[in-house]
């Protein structure tokens, strides 16, 4: 068996505690050992590719709220699924993730020079070892899922990898990133908007909420609920984004702001306003958490990690 740590969860919220705080203890113990498990699985610097080895690793390791892994881990708990199994598709789903941060700042895209308050990798390194970086990040992702050193039976492996790459390619991300480099030229309806989104960033969070059911052995309509909870979660995450890019802070968020609208590109507050998009956040913070009402108590960490998506300031 491979390192993952497959300790018992702690109880998710004890009597008296802030839930609040619980979240944010819950998220920085699974980002800690997500951490632990991707400096496992990601290569050493050596030999003559050791320049494509740091810059994976500076692409992956040392940031990020881990939201996805979290997703994973929590949607594994309250369903009563193995939690080391959690760990390493959190693990895989982290890699692609940054692989997709990687490219969506190349000079070609988004043409970003910080990524979670570092260099991002085409500067740090250079554009040519970004895309390698990504390229590399993104196959080690789905041999993380394949390899045998995790508990998982072969069917649960080929259902995830082929769920990962529904999520990541040209029905999902890869998708919604084609989208939003034509939404630079084109004017976009608030329609389109919110397929943007939805593939962009949604479809790998979706994954995330799924990945969990599908470790744990639920029915499809546990399967259901919980893609329609992720549905509303990621567009709540997508406005968020949206508006912090108009009124954040590059040092709490770690990465240039106001880009969108240098861009003039549509986005939640461009076409419905800021209060507007205000309310449509609530909105779906609402429906998000009433899409768990058949999970009980045991989704209470979903629930209020909506709420610390829609309220977030980084």
């Amino acid at each position: 068996m491979s390192g993952i740590d497959a300790r018992p969860p702690a109880e998710a919220n004890p009597a008296g505690a802030d839930p609040a705080a619980a979240l944010r203890e819950a998220m920085a113990d699974l980002a800690r050992r997500i951490e632990a498990e991707l400096d496992r699985l990601l290569p050493r610097e050596d030999g003559l590719e050791e320049r494509l080895h740091a810059a994976m690793r500076h692409a992956t390791l040392g940031g990020g709220k881990r939201m996805r892994a979290f997703l994973v881990d929590a949607t594994t708990m309250a369903l009563g699924g193995d939690r080391a199994a959690a760990l390493r598709v959190g693990a895989a789903l982290e890699m692609m993730h940054a692989y997709s941060l990687v490219h969506d700042d190349l000079p070609a895209m988004d043409d970003a020079a910080l990524r979670r308050g570092r260099p991002s990798c085409h500067t740090a390194f250079d554009e040519a070892t970004a895309i390698l970086a990504g390229d590399a990040l993104q196959t080690l992702a789905f041999s993380a899922l394949a390899a045998r050193d995790w508990p998982a039976s072969d069917a649960v492996r080929l259902d995830l990898i082929a769920g990962l790459a529904q999520a990541a390619g040209a029905y999902g991300m890869c998708a919604g990133q084609q989208i939003d480099m034509v939404a630079e030229e084109a004017e976009l309806d608030l329609e389109d908007v919110m397929r943007l989104q939805q593939l962009k960033t949604g479809a790998l969070i979706g994954f995330a909420c799924e990945a969990g059911a599908v470790i744990a052995g639920a029915g499809d309509e546990v399967r259901t609920d919980l893609l329609a909870y992720a549905a509303d979660l990621g567009l709540a995450f997508q406005i968020r984004d949206d508006l912090l890019d108009l009124t954040g802070d590059v040092a709490l968020l770690g990465k240039n702001v106001g880009r969108d609208a240098e861009r003039a590109k549509a986005t939640f507050p461009a076409l419905l306003g800021v209060e507007a998009a205000e309310r449509e956040l609530a909105r779906l913070q609402e429906r998000a958490c009433a899409q768990l009402e058949g999970l009980g108590p045991v989704a209470d960490p979903l629930r209020q990690l909506v709420a610390f998506v829609a309220l977030r300031r980084h």
